[in-house]
């Protein structure tokens, strides 16, 4: 746990920088799980304040790598900061951090998509939802290959309230490709409006804070990167179970150059799609000849309310899957081909 005395005037000693870092312990960012190193710590402090005040706060970081963040983090005078890292090379960089930072950072060589924050830190930090968020936050330069499942993973934990947010509305600043911070802020009618937009909007307010040239990277990736901060709403725009959310999202957003009662048929089995995508839209008054991207989180609020009012009339229409649907009609016709 963290030393006791004043957290806000703790500084790292001098240390070698993130490049002899990396050249001390032969460190290579691995192009197949899509890393790439930020060595200027002056670009890590930066995204650190965009989180906000970090006095005395608790930190989870996600994806350390050689420890640029980190460091940051460290001199931003947090209560405790915990790294949990996959890639077993990092650990011994980050375990110098460590013992410069005697009590502050504790290493959990794991992996982000699996691991339980939710005992990680002290009782006493939970709040109530409706209350200011916690004094706990998220930070993290994610591997691009990871970062979508990541958000989505973590959107889902906001509407059940666990996991990181078992301790309240707890603040994340992440980075992304910059096409992907631009899909998660993208208001209506912006090209770049997506299922990513409705997920992370209906449930958190979603800021792009910053924007850092891939040149600042090491390897350079052949985009530049976001950094976007995300605070859980008190109240979610759509109270609905999560996973309906996102099956009506994803639907209609199959087609998404098409009007968006083509995507949302797919919500319907073959024989029933015309006359209950018809029901569907009128209920919810919706336009069908509306394209996917001009939706606003209200419309999907009343599409989700009514397809759960048609679910609850139906108990087989949420298991109904198009895919499924189509593989299994391939499958048979395949069979009966066979057989004649």
């Amino acid at each position: 746990m963290a030393v006791s005395g004043p957290l806000g005037t703790f500084r790292l000693p001098p240390l070698p920088t993130i490049r002899e870092i990396i050249r001390l312990f032969k460190l290579r960012a691995v192009k197949q799980l899509s890393q790439n190193f930020l060595l200027d710590l002056r670009l890590t402090d930066k995204i650190v304040r965009k989180a906000g005040s970090l006095t005395n706060a608790y930190v989870y970081e996600v994806g350390p790598g050689p420890g640029g963040i980190t460091r940051s983090i460290l001199n931003a005078g947090i209560a405790e900061l915990l790294v949990v890292e996959k890639d077993s090379r990092f650990i011994p960089g980050l375990q110098m951090l460590s013992d410069a930072a005697p009590g502050k950072l504790r290493i959990v060589h794991g992996d982000v998509l699996t691991f339980k924050i939710e005992r990680a830190f002290p009782e006493s930090l939970k709040r109530q939802w409706e209350d200011d968020p916690p004094n706990v936050h998220i930070i993290g330069n994610l591997p691009f290959s990871v970062s979508t499942p990541l958000i989505i993973k973590w959107l889902e934990n906001v509407s059940h309230r666990n996991g990181p947010f078992a301790y309240g509305r707890t603040q994340m600043t992440l980075t992304f490709q910059k096409e992907v911070a631009e899909r998660l802020i993208a208001s209506k009618g912006s090209k770049q409006r997506s299922r990513l937009s409705i997920m992370a909007q209906y449930l958190c307010d979603v800021q792009h804070v910053l924007t850092i040239p891939g040149r600042a990277f090491v390897p350079k990736p052949e985009v530049d990167v976001g950094v976007v901060h995300f605070t859980p709403l008190t109240q979610p725009k759509i109270e609905q179970p999560f996973k309906l959310v996102e099956k009506v999202v994803q639907n209609a957003f199959q087609f998404r150059r098409k009007y968006c009662y083509r995507g949302l048929g797919m919500l319907f089995p073959e024989a029933q799609r015309m006359e209950r995508t018809g029901k569907l839209l009128e209920l919810a008054d919706v336009d069908p000849t509306l394209r996917p991207t001009q939706l606003s989180v209200s419309h999907f609020q009343s599409l989700c309310d009514v397809y759960r009012k048609m679910c609850d009339e139906d108990p087989h229409l949420f298991a109904y899957n198009f895919r499924e649907a189509l593989r299994h009609a391939s499958e048979k016709r395949e069979s009966d081909d066979g057989e004649s």
